[in-house]
């Protein structure tokens, strides 16, 4: 997993002494950094988007950072990459999650305690599978067939859409002999 500290990006880009996140101006240049940045990232990395520093992050500005970064990552523009949120505190987490809900998006975050949670939307049954796979952390679709007592495409049907949302990576691995795919937590 790669850290990208936002503060510093913050620093690095607006110069402006602040260390919160406001206006839809200053989101489109923190997140114009970050899209060069991914675009130097290997394939299957885990980019950790911090914001232990930030003080605020209003909703334009989330809606231009977070939400546009998810919408473009879902779209195949950064390749298989993968984005997490970490170190948010309750009023990041409110403003983010508004702008991700407004656009039918979600995102795998991480508070300043280190709760793992799902911001945005998405669908009970998806969030039913993704909540097995943070327990579990690894898992095949026969495995979560067998223990959800799902139907063998049912089972792999949501893996992959967790999947194509970027809410869990994928691995192709064999096992005794059979290739198969490996569903794991960020």
């Amino acid at each position: 997993m790669n850290t990208y500290d936002l503060y510093r990006l913050l620093k690095d880009e607006l110069k402006n002494g602040s260390s919160d996140l406001v206006t839809r101006r200053s989101g489109q240049i923190i997140r114009e950094r970050i899209e060069r940045d991914i675009q130097q990232e290997g394939e299957r990395t885990v980019i950790a988007l911090d914001f232990s520093a930030i003080g605020i992050i209003d909703y334009s500005c989330a809606d231009e950072i977070i939400a546009k970064l998810i919408s473009r990552l879902l779209s195949g523009e950064y390749g298989d990459r993968y984005i997490i949120l970490t170190g948010l505190n309750e009023n990041q987490k409110e403003n983010i999650e508004v702008a991700l809900e407004r656009k039918d998006l979600a995102v795998m975050a991480e508070t300043r305690d280190g709760e793992r949670l799902l911001l945005g939307n998405l669908n009970n049954y998806l969030k039913e599978t993704l909540a097995f796979i943070e327990e579990n952390r690894r898992v095949t679709a026969k495995e979560f067939s067998d223990a959800m007592k799902l139907e063998a495409n049912t089972s792999g049907t949501r893996l992959l859409n967790l999947h194509k949302k970027r809410l869990v990576k994928r691995a192709d691995e064999s096992r005794e002999g059979v290739r198969v795919w490996v569903y794991e937590r960020l």
